[in-house]
């Protein structure tokens, strides 16, 4: 490898973590605390075919490996371990730093899931995002026995509708504590789609607290690191839950005087109003006709769409960068283009957005523009960052077998930029590189810097780029909406004959090349922009 390789690498693969994704996103000090994971919810009613959709962003420098856990029985009596430290790991076999922080009963038969950092889809098609909605340091017991990934990998286990989810994870809590901060789990199952938002209740109480919420049939959701869930109406059992202590712990802890409409939000969520721009952009993304207001003090938990919405809707909402509206951070990035006459003199100017302006600039750079024009870039949350670990998009359907019915669209990397590969509720084998997390290092053996590296070429004059790279998008998720509805029809074929073996082999072949086509593209890209940048441009 040449010096200046290697110099170009180290230089490329290390600029999105400049200031975003260090390990400071564990203090809750950092700028970037609770600004790290986004989740879109669309209900049966709302979605263009029937689906049920969840989602999740796992942005910042959690681990990328992920495996497919089996089903297993188990006899009476069995226990099992709950541990903390394990979003930091870097195979399925790392116990570096990981801490079992105790025993529970064992259930006799759990079910296979998706095992990501934060684990997200089981064999019965139950689905989880995830974000988290931080909240005062004053809830926190972090003697509390259970970290919320470790919540959604037992009821992954355990159930296979969202409203069983919700009621074993409210039992967890209650029986053995809560020792994380502020969490929402966004839970879906065949028919209908939840937002769990948790709390715990004070370093004198070991327990926690916790409100869930339908997104009512018909409409879209989104929850993007701030408590969204306003009054609670437990009479409405069809559309809330919530823990027996929710309004006890907030008169107790001077959090609500018992007098005003109680709102979770307001009780917990410690900010001054339920959203921010990510809430607001995508919500009126989905139903502009409201004429939702940003500057309001709230807005509506859930929107019914203008139009009915498609996973590839879901899509481009996670690819947002704002470009084109008046949060866009390239606007005021400009340059200079000369134009010639045949005889190469000058003749006039054009002004353009400069071909190195994209919308994901490190905090270095940004006061560098900023130090130059102090206007030049304002900081915006977009929905697509730099310092994503991982993306899913989860469908839910129940007219397709289990087996098939669920399909997580994965994605390593900016959402921004990567291709998203099908991962079945059915599916039992992964592809090996999917085994290594590369958060910690570069490695050749992770998924991730499959894609990384023509990633983070891209944005070095990312005007240019673009255009290539979606398109390279475009085919791989058209792609995958034609082949899979053919898969589909096959596999539910083999199923229905009884031919198990046949039809599993297919499901995991399938991802497997997928998967194995789009790294050979986004290689192929990177070898393209080594081409176009190694030597300067």
């Amino acid at each position: 490898m040449s010096r200046l390789f290697s110099f170009l690498l180290a230089l490329v693969c290390t600029m999105p973590f400049s200031l975003t994704a260090q390990s400071v996103f564990d203090q809750v000090n950092d700028p970037y605390f609770g600004e790290s994971c986004t989740s879109i919810m669309v209900s049966k009613g709302a979605s263009v075919d029937g689906s049920v959709i969840t989602s999740h962003t796992c942005d910042g420098r959690y681990r990328t490996w992920l495996t497919v856990d089996k089903c297993q029985s188990f006899d009476n009596d069995t226990t099992m371990p709950v541990y903390k430290g394990l979003l930091k790991t870097e195979t399925p076999w790392d116990m570096r730093k990981v801490k079992e922080v105790g025993q529970i009963p064992q259930a006799k038969q759990t079910y296979s899931f998706l095992n990501t950092a934060y684990p997200c889809l089981n064999e019965k098609q139950l689905a989880m995002g995830e974000t988290t909605i931080v909240g005062p340091k004053e809830l926190v017991n972090e003697n509390g026995m259970f970290l919320i990934e470790e919540l959604e990998r037992l009821a992954l286990q355990r159930c296979s509708t969202a409203r069983d989810a919700i009621k074993l994870i409210g039992e967890l809590i209650e029986e053995y504590g809560y020792g994380d901060w502020g969490e929402c789990i966004t839970i879906a199952d065949k028919k209908e789609v939840w937002q769990l938002e948790i709390f715990g209740e004070g370093p004198d109480n070991i327990g926690g607290v916790w409100a869930a919420q339908r997104i009512p049939e018909g409409h879209v959701g989104v929850s993007a690191n701030i408590s969204r869930i306003g009054i609670i109406d437990l009479k409405d059992k069809d559309h809330f839950m919530a823990s027996k202590n929710v309004f006890k712990v907030a008169k107790d802890l001077d959090r609500w005087d018992g007098k005003e409409p109680f709102k979770f939000w307001k009780a917990y969520g410690h900010v001054k109003k339920p959203f921010k721009i990510r809430e607001f952009f995508i919500l009126n993304a989905m139903a502009p006709s409201l004429n939702l207001d940003f500057e309001a003090d709230e807005l509506p938990f859930s929107v019914k769409p203008d139009k009915k919405v498609s996973v590839q809707d879901v899509m481009a909402l996670y690819r947002e960068t704002y470009e084109g509206t008046e949060y866009d951070m390239t606007q005021n990035i400009k340059s200079v283009k000369k134009k010639y006459d045949k005889d190469r003199k000058v003749i006039g100017q054009d002004t353009i957005t400069s071909p190195i302006a994209h919308p994901w600039p490190t905090g270095n750079l940004r006061n560098t523009y900023n130090y130059l024009d102090s206007t030049t870039i304002e900081f915006q949350r977009t929905v697509a960052v730099s310092w994503c670990s991982y993306s899913e998009i989860i469908q839910l359907r129940d007219w397709l077998p289990d087996e098939i019915g669920g399909i997580a669209w994965f994605s390593f990397d900016n959402p921004g930029q990567s291709p998203r590969v099908p991962i079945y509720s059915g599916t039992t084998e992964l592809p090996e590189s999917f085994n290594f997390c590369g958060q910690k290092r570069y490695r050749e053996d992770a998924a991730i810097w499959q894609y990384r590296k023509a990633n983070k070429l891209a944005t070095l004059a990312w005007q240019l780029t673009k255009e290539g790279m979606m398109d390279e998008v475009a085919y791989f998720e058209e792609k995958g909406q034609r082949e899979t509805k053919e898969l589909e029809a096959h596999i539910a074929g083999l199923l229905e004959e009884g031919k198990k073996e046949e039809a599993q082999k297919l499901i995991n072949h399938y991802t497997k090349d997928f998967s194995g086509a789009a790294m050979l593209r986004w290689k192929e890209l990177e070898e393209k922009y080594w081409g176009k940048f190694g030597l300067g441009f």
